[in-house]
């Protein structure tokens, strides 16, 4: 199963400053992804190696940010002083999941600068709040040239540290709770609280980690 992406929640105040520091740990450039209009967030994206991306997003004072399971996970993640918010898995097809989950995916879309639309299909969000190491699983409804990693440079995610358990991922992913990612190392850890606790990133300059 691909990594698509991981997300890093800030408040609206400081994400130009978030990019900024992230951007410059991995000597490379964000670009603005937009906003989600259904969900209340907006976000910069940073387009990786082997086809994932990270995400910078904050929550808008909107009410959509209050309503969506998304724009609560993002301004619950900022208030509670910003950092790694998630991971998503890319499905070809999301349908078994849903059968699995027994409920329905959730349609979602984000509006670039230029206009263009992306579009795709989510669940899982609503067990992510719940249980924070859990990811959510994600089908796009567009091209490989239109993915937010199209762009992708030199920099990769090499390893993920992640607080939880590996048996809880592994069934709740359907993969071996060895190694439940393509081409991505987790390094399972024990904390007080679930969840991603830093990513670390092949560059030029060498391995970089960011917590």
């Amino acid at each position: 199963m691909r990594l698509d992406h991981i997300s890093y929640a800030c408040t609206s105040s400081e994400l130009a400053d978030v990019v900024q520091r992230i951007g410059s740990d991995l000597g490379a450039t964000f670009v603005d992804g937009g906003r989600h209009p259904s969900f209340g967030t907006r976000n910069f994206i940073l387009p990786l190696a082997g086809g994932t991306y990270v995400e910078v997003v904050s929550a808008l004072d909107h009410p959509a940010a209050k309503k969506a399971p998304f724009g609560r996970a993002v301004q619950s993640r900022a208030d509670a002083g910003g950092g790694w918010l998630g991971w998503a898995v890319a499905v070809d097809d999301i349908s078994p999941i849903e059968h699995r989950l027994g409920r329905k995916a959730s349609p979602g879309h984000r509006v670039r600068p230029d206009g263009t639309e992306l579009r795709w299909q989510q669940i899982g969000l609503l067990d992510l709040m719940e249980d924070p190491q859990l990811p959510y699983f994600i089908q796009w409804e567009c091209n490989e040239a239109e993915h937010p990693s199209a762009a992708g440079g030199p920099v990769a995610i090499g390893k993920v540290e992640l607080a939880g358990d590996p048996k809880t991922i592994g069934a709740w992913l359907g993969e071996p709770k060895e190694s439940p990612l393509d081409e991505v190392e987790v390094d399972w850890l024990f904390a007080d609280e679930p969840g991603v606790i830093a990513v670390w990133f092949s560059t030029a300059s060498g391995m970089v980690r960011i917590d």
